[in-house]
């Protein structure tokens, strides 16, 4: 199912939340004593973007952050990102991923999104939500996305990731 359009007033809010979070990225730093850590690169645009995350041994999310440059969706995913990450199980991470790819990609909206993840996640889908403006701009969606590749990548243990896959 493909998601509706935007009404003015929501991308308006869509649009105050991603320049907030451009501007003033939250996390913005290598966490330290991580346990993994991920390059993503962007070269349609020149976004680049490392992740680095510590994970528990029970697989808990203990410290989410990044460094890198890139346009203000790519820093104000990544700073989103780390916010809605940090504290969460890893398989919270991959259904994170998922919703938020979703998402950008016109397959869903965010009541869809908020079905496919944890009761207790309705919150963080509420404001990743803000990323799905990107659907109306494809070569965007890249840059939304760059940073959860890289989370993902970290997790699984590959240090490098692409748009370009």
């Amino acid at each position: 199912m493909i998601a509706a359009p935007l009404t003015d007033d929501l991308r308006t809010l869509y649009q105050e939340v991603i320049l907030d979070h451009g501007k003033h990225p939250r996390n913005l730093r290598i966490v330290e004593h991580h346990t993994c850590k991920a390059q993503g690169n962007n070269p349609m645009c020149g976004d680049r973007v490392t992740v680095t995350a510590r994970v528990s041994p029970d697989g808990v999310l203990e410290d989410v952050a990044f460094e890198g440059k890139g346009c203000a969706i790519s820093i104000a995913s990544a700073s989103m990102m780390s916010e809605a990450l940090a504290g969460q199980k890893v398989a919270v991470a991959h259904q994170l991923f998922t919703a938020v790819h979703d998402l950008c990609v016109g397959k869903i909206d965010a009541d869809q999104a908020k079905a496919t993840v944890a009761a207790d996640l309705g919150d963080s889908i509420d404001k990743l939500a803000s990323l799905s403006g990107v659907r109306q701009f494809p070569v965007r969606v890249k840059c939304a996305t760059l940073p959860w590749h890289a989370l993902i990548s970290c997790l699984d243990g590959k240090p490098q990731t692409t748009t370009e896959k």
